[in-house]
């Protein structure tokens, strides 16, 4: 049975394209206010699904509460969410070849991962670029270290114009990545900048951060579906 808040289905009637759409449905019936970001949410769903689909990784960053918020996405795609997420049967099999009774138990217990990287971790390499070069660059040099054409940037600001953020998405223009902002109302800076701008009804911080929650924790179920679910 697989759960999306108040959403239960014994299995994907209509396929993962159908299912996303109920989480989306889902979630608007919950918060009507973030009903007109559909769209949006819709294309940031498209962007981030044809990274993946390419080989490619999702790379988020943000500061304070947002930095927090990149962590947490990070931690619902590398791992199941709500989904049982066995690795291939081939997989498996490699590991046992190569572990034996310890490689049978690592296979039975890894989960099928999206690949994404926070940036607002490694404290040492950013306090560092902070204290050598400059403090808004901590996240420009990230996206150039481990950045690669096709590769998804999503920043996440609440005003918008974070100059870390912006600093990091201008870098990822430069390179062939995609970019996707989550910001309030206004979109700031980031929303002349980036691919695809998902812009929380509100211009109060907290209320903002309450909205990304929602925002991406339906984006991880949509994302999650399309690449773990039930195929008919």
């Amino acid at each position: 049975m697989i759960r999306y808040n108040g959403l239960f289905k014994e299995e994907f009637k209509g396929g993962t394209v159908e299912f996303s759409r109920d989480i989306l449905d889902e979630l608007f019936s919950r918060s009507p206010s973030l009903e007109p970001l559909r769209k949006d949410m819709e294309h940031a769903f498209s962007l981030i699904t044809g990274g993946f689909e390419k080989g490619g990784k999702l790379l988020v960053c943000g500061n304070g509460g947002s930095a927090a918020d990149a962590e947490h996405i990070v931690g619902e795609l590398m791992k199941g969410f709500l989904l049982k997420r066995p690795i291939p049967e081939d997989d498996r099999k490699m590991l046992e070849t190569g572990g034996g009774p310890e490689g049978i138990r690592i296979g039975k217990l890894l989960q099928g991962a999206l690949p994404a990287i926070s940036l607002a971790g490694h404290p040492s390499l950013r306090s560092a670029i902070a204290n050598d070069t400059a403090d808004d660059m901590v996240y420009a040099q990230q996206v150039y270290g481990y950045g690669k054409e096709g590769d998804v940037l999503m920043g996440i600001s609440t005003s918008g114009n974070a100059k870390n953020v912006v600093h990091a998405v201008l870098t990822a223009r430069a390179f062939g990545l995609t970019t996707i902002a989550l910001t309030g109302c206004d979109g700031g800076t980031l929303a002349g900048l980036c691919d695809c701008v998902i812009r929380a009804p509100s211009d109060t911080v907290p209320v903002v951060q309450e909205y990304h929650v929602q925002i991406y924790h339906a984006l991880c179920a949509m994302l999650e579906a399309h690449f773990f679910g039930p195929r008919r």
